[in-house]
């Protein structure tokens, strides 16, 4: 797989919460460490995804924003 996307990294799908028209998709990628998004249910039966399953999550943003309170 190539991507201009220069943050991807990689990890395990850990938890899929199936709804009529979109999935959450958790990416465990260290111990304790995950990401969690939210994709289209055609994207989720297109890319066959389980858990268990290896996947990549690609970041593509030209702006990260951190808050505290």
């Amino acid at each position: 797989m190539q991507l201009s996307a220069r943050n991807m990294l990689k990890g395990v799908v850990k938890n899929l919460e199936i709804g009529a028209v979109n999935v959450e998709v958790t990416i465990e990628l260290a111990p304790e460490i995950v990401i969690t998004s939210i994709i289209t249910k055609h994207s989720y039966e297109n890319l066959a995804l389980v858990v268990g399953k290896e996947a990549f999550v690609v970041v593509k943003a030209s702006d990260v924003m951190i808050g505290v309170s």
